[in-house]
C-alpha cells in the first residue's frame, strides 16, 4: 500500500469475500492485492488469506482476517452520496439483498456487519435548508424512513 492513510477493517475470515462484493457493487472500487499468511496465527494457518487491499469508491481499505475477537459497530460507517432514487435503491438493495439488514434514516448494515449510510444529495440539501421550517419538515420525514425516499423528502421540504 502506498497511501498514508488506509481504513483497516477487521473480518473473521471473510475479507476477500467482502472486498469482492464492494468492488462489484460500487464504482471506483477494486480488489488490488491479496496477501497470504506466512505462518500460523491465532485465527488462521499458513497460506490463509491474511489481508486484502481494496478500494471502496476511491477510499483505500485493508481487510484484515483477524478472527472473531472484534466486531463492526455503527460507530463506523461508509456514507455513500447518491444523486437520485435509482442510485439510492441500487446500493440499498445490493447491501440489504445480499444478507444485510435495514436500519433507520438511510442506514443499513451489510452481511459482514459494516454499516452504510445511503444518503441522497436531496436529503443533505433539505436538512441544511436555510429555511429552518423546511429543514425541520425534511428532517422529520427522514426520521420515519429506513431507505430514503427522495420524493417524500422533497415534498416535506416544500411543505
Amino acid at each position: 500500500m502506498t497511501h498514508k492513510n488506509t481504513i483497516c477493517l477487521w473480518f473473521d475470515g471473510t475479507a476477500l469475500e467482502a472486498a469482492t462484493f464492494y468492488a462489484e457493487t460500487f464504482p471506483d472500487s477494486a480488489v488490488t492485492a491479496v496477501h497470504h499468511a506466512p505462518g500460523d496465527y491465532p485465527s488462521g494457518k499458513t497460506g490463509d488469506v491474511l489481508t486484502v487491499e481494496f478500494t471502496v469508491l476511491g477510499i483505500p481499505c485493508l481487510g484484515l482476517n483477524g478472527g472473531p475477537v472484534f466486531r463492526h459497530s455503527e460507530a463506523f460507517s461508509f456514507q455513500v452520496t447518491t444523486d437520485d432514487q435509482a442510485e439510492t435503491d441500487r446500493y440499498w438493495n445490493a447491501i440489504v439483498g445480499n444478507g444485510g439488514q435495514e436500519s433507520a434514516c438511510g442506514w443499513c448494515k451489510d452481511k459482514w456487519g459494516l454499516s452504510w449510510q445511503i444518503t441522497p444529495r436531496a436529503l443533505t440539501e433539505a436538512i441544511a435548508d436555510p429555511d429552518p421550517a423546511a429543514a425541520k419538515r425534511a428532517f422529520e420525514a427522514m426520521m420515519t424512513m429506513g431507505k430514503i425516499d427522495i420524493a417524500t423528502i422533497e415534498a416535506a421540504r416544500r411543505g
